[in-house]
């Protein structure tokens, strides 16, 4: 019998997650809404956790018999709801909604889910396909579950990832408790700078989540969970069918995920940890099978976007490597993404962030991190859509209202290194597309900034400024 009532077992044999969502307070996130890095937990769930966790870190070959019942608890059902509110998101396959939910009285749907959790007659709904637009102008799938199976799925989160996050190597920065992409990046940017990494291996996987396979994706969570329940439930999320709806209110129902036993859907809140979990076993092949060493090679990962940090010379047997130890996890590297990279002639991005070597004032050379390109284009396609004619019916105020959320959250990602002048730009630029949208929703043309100067767009409306965010700002740099 652990502590904190925690029972388990000895196990014989040991073996065995671009840029960020445009909210205020966001951190960064490969898929958005999915994570359960938010605000304190009920202290009776934290004390749950602690224990699940101790246990975990006290002995590496334990295995959790009797979880089942802590996933139905009362306190652990209501923090699982209560983070996925947070969260918000769109409603499932069913149409219901959180406020739906609370209309409905939250005592009663919470005490309906746990009887069906506790008798075990639980089965979770199709998943809801929408497609999210991608940088390079494709589409990702995103599957999204009702409210009732997001919160089933923290319930189980809740529980099991104390459990596995210390398994989880030091790199691995993807939606982890007190973890963050800027983490990974300050790793990267200590290999290069005070370690000699001088090649890195910029390395993409083809569709990671939908081609993780099932059946070595579960050995990954029964080497700790016993419990067969919850292995059985999470099998289940993992074979769930997704209804894709057209124009016309017409459903596709498709079972890829359970025909091909492969995939963890993006929008599932239990697929980023068992997105780390498998991209662990990467991790254990090239630290204990001596590539790391052999290679002086570090791997830094955040959900499925990863960089190999080489010495001078080692980074073309690394890649090769690293294409041979995907293949044997059943993943595919994106020849078309992965690159090898020369420091300092290149740079490379990650995570938002072009890196590599700048120039500063009077020519100094400088390791350091930048927003990318990409990520600053994304941000004016979306100031962009935010100020055209379409929204000629709102009022300047919740046109400004609309804007602020996404600049504060894109500038509280994008604030590690010198960002004064990018700032700037982007203050520019969203001031002269309002400008503009103000002129034509009158009817009229031009800039408008005689019209509307900047005392109007800031004091009045209340836009806010970028540049004046990065002088109180530790690590921003103007």
């Amino acid at each position: 019998m652990a502590d904190g009532g925690v029972v388990v077992t000895k196990l014989g044999n040991a073996g065995g997650a671009k840029a960020p969502c445009f909210g205020a307070n966001v951190q960064s996130r490969k898929s958005p809404g999915i994570g359960a890095r938010l605000s304190t937990p009920l202290d009776s769930v934290r004390t749950l956790q602690s224990a699940l966790q101790a246990k975990a870190k006290s002995e590496a070959a334990y295995r959790f018999y009797s979880l089942w019942d802590k996933v139905c608890r009362d306190d652990v059902l209501y923090e699982a709801y209560r983070r996925c509110r947070i969260n918000r998101g769109a409603a499932g396959v069913d149409g219901e909604t959180f406020a739906d939910i609370e209309d409905y009285g939250l005592a009663s749907w919470l005490q309906r889910l746990k009887q069906e959790l506790r008798t075990k007659s639980y089965r979770c709904a199709p998943l809801l396909r929408v497609w999210i637009p991608k940088a390079n102008g494709a589409q990702r799938p995103l599957g999204i579950p009702t409210v009732r199976d997001r919160v089933a799925q923290m319930a189980v989160l809740l529980v099991i990832g104390p459990i596995f996050d210390g398994d989880l190597f030091p790199w691995q920065y993807g939606f982890r408790e007190g973890m963050d992409a800027k983490m990974a990046l300050r790793r990267i940017h200590y290999g290069i700078a005070d370690r000699g990494a001088r090649e890195v291996v910029d390395a993409d996987l083809a569709d990671y989540f939908n081609t993780i396979p099932h059946g070595r994706l579960l050995r990954c969570v029964a080497r700790r969970i016993a419990d067969g329940t919850v292995l059985a439930v999470i099998r289940q999320w993992l074979d769930t069918p997704v209804v894709e709806r057209d124009h016309t209110g017409g459903e596709t129902r498709t079972t890829v995920a359970r025909d091909t036993n492969r995939g963890t859907p993006q929008g599932g809140v239990i697929s980023p940890l068992l997105a780390n979990l498998y991209f662990r076993r990467f991790m254990l092949a090239w630290y204990l099978g001596g590539h790391a060493r052999r290679l002086q090679a570090e791997v830094v990962n955040y959900a499925d976007d990863f960089v190999l940090l080489c010495r001078p010379g080692m980074g073309q047997e690394a890649m090769v490597t690293m294409r041979h130890l995907m293949s044997k996890l059943g993943l595919t590297v994106n020849e078309q993404k992965t690159r090898l990279v020369q420091l300092p002639e290149q740079r490379f991005d990650f995570l938002g962030y072009t890196i590599g070597q700048f120039y500063g004032r009077e020519g100094r050379r400088y390791w350091g991190t930048a927003p990318s390109k990409k990520a600053i284009k994304r941000l004016k396609d979306h100031i962009h859509a935010e100020t055209t004619s379409r929204w000629f019916a709102t009022t300047p105020e919740t046109r400004v209202k609309e804007l602020n959320p996404m600049l504060r959250g894109w500038a509280n990602y994008f604030s590690q290194g010198p960002v004064g002048k990018i700032y700037r730009h982007v203050d520019d630029y969203t001031a002269r597309r309002l400008r503009i949208w103000l002129r034509r929703r009158s009817g009229k043309r031009g800039t408008g900034y005689r019209q509307y100067p900047d005392q109007y767009l800031y004091e009045k409306l209340g836009l806010i400024r970028l540049l004046p965010t990065a002088r109180g700002r530790s690590n921003a740099k103007v």
